[in-house]
């Protein structure tokens, strides 16, 4: 006997064990936006931290490390008040970095939403279209507004993190 059939020999007869022999624990899995844990191997876990522009949208990038969901700030959300339209591209159609893929009306003002990341449409948050006034009431979650298969995701790790966001917000007031 030798090798693994060893190891698993010893191991049912000493009832113990083998560390060799146990599945991967806690130390192998990682939580992202609190989302059920699961294996991170080839995506750093600061790509897939939220991170938030200058003009007060956020992303969040997948696990898969290339689909972006997209949206507005609860910040920028309050700022707008009662949202009664909402435009955005169909499925399908590219939006470049920097650039207006859509925008949202209120009764007090109108806004572009500028795209984070290049890349083509995959999905639209449709409900949000038919009612608008829901972007207000949870805009960085159920609020959502655009999926997009990025060309490339390195640009995003000059857009700032959660606590930067909020210094910035601090400076503008």
């Amino acid at each position: 006997m030798s090798g693994l059939f060893a190891r698993q020999a010893w191991a049912t007869a000493s009832k113990v064990r083998s560390t060799a022999l146990r599945t991967p624990k806690a130390a192998f899995t990682c939580r992202v936006n609190n989302i059920a844990p699961r294996r991170c191997f080839s995506v750093s876990m600061n790509l897939l931290a939220r991170k938030y522009t200058e003009s007060h949208e956020w992303i969040d990038v997948a696990a898969d490390g290339k689909t972006c969901t997209i949206g507005i700030s609860n910040y920028a959300a309050e700022a707008l008040g009662d949202v009664v339209y909402v435009e955005l591209p169909a499925v399908g159609e590219e939006t470049a970095q920097g650039e207006s893929f859509g925008s949202v009306e209120s009764v007090k003002s109108a806004s572009d939403i500028n795209s984070p990341v290049s890349g083509s449409v995959v999905e639209v948050n449709d409900p949000i279209v038919e009612t608008p006034a829901d972007l207000g009431k949870d805009p960085e979650k159920s609020g959502w507004l655009i999926k997009v298969e990025a060309e490339d995701v390195s640009a995003l790790d000059a857009l700032m993190d959660e606590a930067a966001y909020a210094e910035h917000i601090k400076e503008e007031h």
